[in-house]
């Protein structure tokens, strides 16, 4: 067993790992990982058991780091439930790496591959991710698939052959030696545990954690204004969305999701019907993204509270996170909708659409009701006469253009991606301007540092605050600078504050 990083860039101060892990403290949940030499296991820093002798102690950024150094997974406190641990990194090819590896790119491309995405050698992406991660990307890569699989077999009644194709292995074999190695048992014993929770046939529950505070009931009524009928339905305490099944799309066969909080508990239930093993990895990551679920919010209000405005505003919304579009392409032709007219405006828009040309789903029976179509693809909205459902010239031709260049390649909304490339490229297309592509940017693609310095709101809220009706669009990105790379969070909070609340603060 190697020695572990306890001086790593990424970990808070010795003494701060141990009074969270003394307090139990779930803010600093995925922040850390205690590795104990004594059992050779690591813990959350939440776990229930009681606290190891100190000198038996070690810390690790990440799950990845401590698995490297030889440890297994806690079967107490599971830290498959953790949060994502890499929101300390901020090597920006590293930052880009992880997202990345999170929509799978190692599950089919070499290191190589993933090197030349992110501008550098195999060598070099080696040395940087040991520098910020503790580990290889490799490592990072084989244990995202050991902890999904170790949740799939601890919280579902998966056949283990289909746990192991959810967890990206297609070879059973080879899923047994890598979870024996990784865990220290087999499969089939982690099962014996504890028994699944009796769900009806092809719907399995997930537990999603977070690092607390989160507002979940302000995220849903932000989503709720945007919903689009017959995609997605959004309760008083639920978000419900029709998931086409990509492996057998082509007949419209479609699974479906269910999203509610636990009480009591900093995680979100996640319930999932009709779809394809191997699509589970894919809908947890989107559905973490559009709670924005990996957020740390420690980090965040270091930053924004040191601006009088904001630290009022996050004294009203501290749970508030940025929620994310469930995929970019449909945000982004959302975004376009929404430029110069209303919310409401835009969600009647977006909906004729969708009843014009989305995509008819059959159903599971146990689905939510209402759920039935699938958003247009690019291929079909970039001939599309947008105009007979009402929608101006100029912003048809746009969503056609966005379209187009979606579906040719020339315009990508995956991971990876520096915010400065992003905008460049959008901006290049015509009806597209900065406002839009950094919405697209903050919503679409969850880049944390995204800010439309041309929004009005945020113009007046900050105008008003400085005794003027508004800022200008430079003077607005001016004074965003002290809040990178948490701009967008600044947004959310600007958008939520009380227009008395800004004037409050400039009196």
């Amino acid at each position: 067993m190697t020695t572990a990083h306890d001086h790593h860039p990424a970990l808070p101060p010795r003494e701060v790992c141990l009074r969270a892990m003394a307090a139990k403290d779930h803010r600093f949940d995925g922040v850390f990982f205690i590795a104990v030499r004594s059992t050779g296991i690591y813990c959350r820093p939440v776990c229930p058991a009681p606290p190891p002798r100190r000198e038996n102690i070690t810390f690790h950024p990440n799950a990845a780091s401590a698995t490297a150094a030889g440890y297994r997974p806690c079967l107490r406190c599971r830290p498959e439930l953790s949060p994502d641990a890499f929101a300390q990194v901020r090597e920006d090819s590293v930052r880009r790496a992880l997202a990345l590896i999170a929509e799978g790119a190692l599950q089919d491309e070499r290191v190589d591959a993933l090197a030349a995405r992110v501008g550098l050698s195999a060598r070099q992406l080696q040395r940087v991710f040991v520098a910020q991660v503790g580990a290889t990307p490799h490592a990072v890569h084989a244990t995202r698939r050991l902890l999904l699989a170790k949740q799939l077999l601890t919280e579902t009644a998966l056949p283990v052959t289909d746990v192991a194709l959810a967890s990206g292995y297609n070879s059973i074999r080879r899923f047994n030696a890598a979870f024996r190695e990784g865990c220290g048992m087999a499969p089939g014993a982690i099962r014996r545990q504890k028994s699944a929770e009796a769900l009806p046939l092809g719907t399995l529950r997930l537990r999603l954690g977070y690092r607390p505070p989160l507002d979940f009931p302000l995220l849903l009524a932000f989503i709720a204004k945007r919903a689009i009928p017959g995609i997605e339905h959004v309760g008083a305490d639920r978000y419900e969305r029709a998931i086409p099944n990509p492996s057998t799309g082509a007949d419209g066969s479609a699974g479906w999701i269910r999203v509610r909080a636990i009480e009591g508990k900093p995680e979100l239930s996640l319930e999932i019907g009709g779809v394809a093993p191997q699509a589970i990895p894919d809908v947890v990551r989107r559905v973490r993204r559009l709670f924005d679920l990996d957020a740390d919010p420690r980090a965040i209000h270091d930053t924004l509270a040191q601006d009088p405005l904001l630290a009022r505003a996050l004294d009203l919304h501290p749970g508030l996170r940025v929620p994310c579009g469930w995929e970019g392409f449909e945000l982004a032709v959302r975004a376009v909708l929404g430029q110069q007219i209303s919310v409401a405006g835009a969600t009647t828009y977006a909906r004729r659409i969708v009843e014009r040309w989305g995509t008819p789903l059959r159903m599971p029976a146990d689905a939510p009701a209402g759920l039935d179509r699938a958003f247009p693809s690019p291929d079909t909205l970039r001939d599309a006469a947008l105009e007979d459902v009402g929608l101006p010239k100029a912003r048809a031709a746009t969503i056609r253009t966005v379209s187009a260049a979606v579906a040719e390649g020339r315009l990508s909304f995956a991971g990876g991606q520096r915010l400065e490339d992003f905008v460049e490229r959008a901006v290049a297309l015509p009806g597209i301007g900065p406002w839009t592509a950094q919405y697209i940017a903050m919503r679409g693609m969850a880049m944390p540092d995204a800010f439309p310095a041309g929004d009005l709101v945020l113009q007046q809220r900050l105008g008003v605050a400085q005794g003027v009706t508004r800022l200008t669009e430079r003077a607005t990105e001016a004074r965003s600078q002290a809040w990178r790379p948490w701009r967008a969070y600044a947004v959310l909070h600007l958008w939520h504050l009380p227009a008395d609340a800004a004037a409050s603060d400039a009196a």
